[in-house]
């Protein structure tokens, strides 16, 4: 008789998930078989189950019943029998982005450029995700989850599984980091810096060596929050106290700053983006990472003249969260800052519900299964 296990599942868009138990599955041979200890609640969640086509209506759902949990992490339980780095007992985070492997963006390194690039857990992004999704159909909200072995992170001991289970939204954070090329040298303006994202960005801004951060919010007791974690690097602004563009330049004596990482969300004004563009010197970039909603009216001619850059970037690859996590086990980036909220597998619902209550970026959603 199959091995049961404990699952929560989402039915329809809108309904609350329901905890069913479900067979245990099997690691191919290139797989392995995770037993979840946490798993991160991430605050778009609540839009998923709530209405996902009037947030995110360009991003494919999985054909459902499906298994939600973006950011799962635990202890391997079996590998597959072409896994040879990986060994039962070892503690990993799981990547959930999910790509082929073959295509030539895959077969280049550039595995977010693939066309079959999928959230494994939460969303796909393009009419090719449900393959992806029929691959790994089991996200971090259920007791046991398969995994490819190219999407690990090894845990060391000093990183908990709970605050490993915050590695998306930190990943996220330090790959834009790494796009804007940020180092010992770099002042970095971050708006949003008193949101999940936002604190990733300046703990490890902090960690890669930048002199100076800048940090925009709205909330005054949050940034004071923020500001405490190195009093003497980071600077923080209110935005309801004036504009950002000479506030930074004043900070920098006129020079502006040399990456601004935008991690404002979808409900936040353009006005805040477009002004933190006047706050960056010439030949600095803006890496948006809150997704920002609608079209945002950019003078591109003013960033031409001033060799400036604009993009986006999206998740991290697993062989930068073992960066992340290298960073934790040396003491480079201190993570003792979050504060964790911890709910068992059967109060999902609740715990979704919760979010809206948090304490900005400090408070980190867990599931236990």
């Amino acid at each position: 008789m199959a091995k049961l296990m404990r699952a929560a599942r989402m039915h329809d868009v809108g309904q609350p998930m329901i905890i069913e138990e479900i067979p245990v599955p099997a690691p191919r041979p290139t797989d392995v078989l995770v037993k979840v200890k946490a798993c991160g609640i991430v605050p778009n969640l609540g839009n998923v189950l709530s209405n996902w086509q009037k947030w995110f209506p360009h991003l494919p759902l999985p054909k459902l019943p499906a298994i939600f949990g973006l950011d799962a992490t635990g202890v391997i339980e079996e590998v597959g029998t072409q896994v040879h780095d990986f060994k039962v007992g070892d503690r990993v985070y799981v990547n959930p982005a999910r790509y082929c492997g073959g295509c030539r963006a895959c077969r280049s390194g550039d595995t977010t450029a693939c066309r079959f690039y999928t959230f494994n857990g939460y969303f796909g992004f393009s009419e090719h995700s449900q393959t992806m999704f029929d691959d790994y159909p089991y996200g971090g909200l259920c007791e046991y989850m398969t995994a490819p072995q190219y999407s690990l992170v090894k845990l060391p001991d000093n990183l908990s599984h709970e605050t490993a289970a915050r590695f998306g939204y930190l990943g996220t954070a330090f790959r834009a980091l790494r796009k804007a090329e940020v180092g010992p040298s770099s002042t970095i303006l971050v708006n949003g810096i008193s949101g999940t994202l936002g604190i990733g960005v300046a703990l490890f801004g902090l960690g890669l060596g930048a002199r100076k951060i800048l940090g925009t919010a709205r909330n005054r007791e949050l940034l004071e929050r923020v500001k405490a974690i190195a009093p003497d690097r980071i600077e923080v602004m209110s935005l309801d106290d004036g504009p950002v563009a000479p506030w930074a330049r004043e900070l920098t004596k006129g020079d502006g700053v040399d990456a601004v990482i935008d991690a404002l969300g979808p409900g936040a004004p353009h006005s805040t983006l477009l002004d933190s563009v006047k706050a960056l010197r010439r030949g600095g970039s803006v890496v948006n990472i809150g997704a920002v909603a609608g079209d945002v009216p950019l003078n591109l001619h003013y960033m031409m003249d001033n060799d400036q850059r604009m993009s986006g970037s999206a998740w991290f690859t697993a062989g930068q969260g073992q960066e992340m996590a290298d960073m934790v086990e040396s003491g480079v980036v201190d993570l003792s800052v979050f504060e964790h909220c911890v709910f068992p597998l059967e109060e999902i619902n609740r715990a979704i519900g919760g979010i809206e209550n948090r304490n900005g970026g400090f408070s980190n959603y867990v599931i236990r299964p």
